[in-house]
């Protein structure tokens, strides 16, 4: 698949390199595995002096010989004697670079943890002592989110207020789909692209996967993400343990919980017979896998609040994979097909409702964008669109099937939360109804 998007990125981190030619640059970057930041990585620094150096699980000595290697392979030089310390290495490059500068990535940064966490203090050290003479533009990466957190963001780790830069890599944008969409299936569907979108959430590799397959259309997705040796299936596990550990059971019953509607706290709680308030928390803060959501215009205070799973791919996961692992075990893959298909439109009206939310944001325009329910969830409305600056509001009713859509009930429902509310007043207020065909 064409390397799409990521404009805006790649213009920032060449920007962070020119800045090197003068001052040693320090840019953390992080995103979920499987987003794209390896790529995006590899292309800003294309043709430029750059060493790669992925930390994989093995002996500190191995990976400072295969860094050596690297060094002697990109740079012309070799190291002299072999070190089997990862920090006389980085002291070396630290050194290096005040003759010549140049990029040093090192990817999933976070398994030092892992090998030998002293290399963060050694880093520490050695990166106060010779950053002011030194030229180098150093990017670290890492895809475990709890971790990097820990590394960069605890006030007592060694490399805290180190680095000089952060960045996020996020998913594609919707209007990347579409790009997608029209340049490797250009008689796609909406049913095609809410399929896309539901299973994948713009995670680049996941797309990848599918266009490289032929797989875009919603029949051919779905033979994909279901079979036997599908990454699809077990992702969703590998991604997490490193993430929850041991702990990881009753983390993946609240996530489990959360991606078939049960979603409030008192219900998640009833599920799980014990109190869940400090997993939540950590769901939130550190792991950055759910947020808590609040009608628009509640209190901050408010205890009407929800709980939604941020990556699609995971809220599929969970729904279907995770649930129906006991048929997966018995390698009943077209049972698990047929329970998808039935549950799909029930699950997907969801998702249309993130997607349209989605692109409103990446639209601009709005000052604040969000759903509203009562504490009974009798009133209920999905989308509602704010701009401050001007006083106007759109509020839609979001369907699958434009023939479900009641403006008259959605007009009712409006002048309640009007009424509770008190917000709005001298708005003027667009109702619409956004279906598939709107996509």
């Amino acid at each position: 698949m064409y390397f799409y998007n990521r404009e805006q990125e790649i213009k920032r981190l060449q920007d962070i390199r020119k800045q090197s030619f003068d001052n040693a640059q320090f840019t953390v970057v992080t995103g979920r595995r499987r987003i794209g930041k390896t790529q995006l990585l590899l292309r800003a620094t294309e043709g430029q002096p750059s060493l790669y150096f992925f930390v994989s699980r093995k002996a500190e000595p191995f990976l400072c010989q295969d860094f050596q290697q690297e060094i002697a392979d990109k740079l012309g030089i070799p190291v002299l004697g072999a070190t089997t310390d990862f920090g006389k290495l980085f002291q070396y490059l630290m050194q290096l670079s005040s003759k010549q500068s140049f990029n040093l990535i090192i990817d999933e940064f976070q398994e030092f943890l892992n090998i030998n966490p002293a290399v963060y203090s050694d880093m520490q050290h050695y990166w106060d002592l010779h950053k002011e003479q030194s030229r180098i533009n150093l990017i670290v990466c890492g895809s475990v989110h709890s971790l990097m957190h820990r590394i960069f963001k605890d006030y007592k780790a060694p490399l805290f207020g180190r680095a000089t830069a952060f960045m996020q890599v996020h998913p594609f944008r919707t209007s990347v789909l579409k790009e997608i969409m029209k340049d490797c299936n250009p008689g796609y569907t909406s049913e095609d692209l809410l399929a896309l979108y539901a299973f994948t959430g713009g995670v680049a590799k996941y797309v990848q996967l599918l266009a490289d397959n032929q797989a875009l259309a919603f029949g051919a997705m779905l033979d994909f993400v279901i079979r036997e040796d599908s990454p699809f299936i077990t992702d969703g596990k590998n991604m997490l343990i490193d993430e929850f550990g041991k702990d990881y059971t009753i983390y993946f019953t609240i996530l489990s919980a959360i991606a078939r509607g049960e979603n409030t706290r008192a219900k998640i709680e009833t599920l799980t017979g014990k109190e869940i308030g400090g997993y939540l928390t950590r769901l939130e803060k550190d792991y950055a896998l759910i947020s808590r959501q609040i009608p628009l215009f509640a209190k901050t205070e408010t205890k009407n609040v929800r709980y939604a799973i941020e990556d699609n791919f995971l809220t599929f996961w969970f729904r279907f994979i995770y649930k129906y692992s006991h048929i997966i075990e018995i390698a009943q893959y077209d049972e698990l097909k047929r329970i998808v298909e039935r549950d799909y439109p029930t699950f997907s009206g969801k998702i249309l409702e993130r997607y349209f939310r989605q692109t409103l944001i990446e639209k601009g325009g709005f000052t604040q964008i969000g759903g509203y329910w009562d504490k009974t969830g009798e009133n209920e409305i999905d989308l509602i669109a704010v701009n401050e600056s001007d006083k106007t509001a759109q509020i839609a009713e979001i369907k699958r099937n434009e023939q479900n859509i009641r403006y008259n009930a959605l007009k009712d429902k409006t002048a309640a939360m009007l009424a509770k509310t008190g917000q709005l007043k001298n708005y003027a207020i667009e109702y619409k109804g956004l279906c598939m065909q709107d996509m």
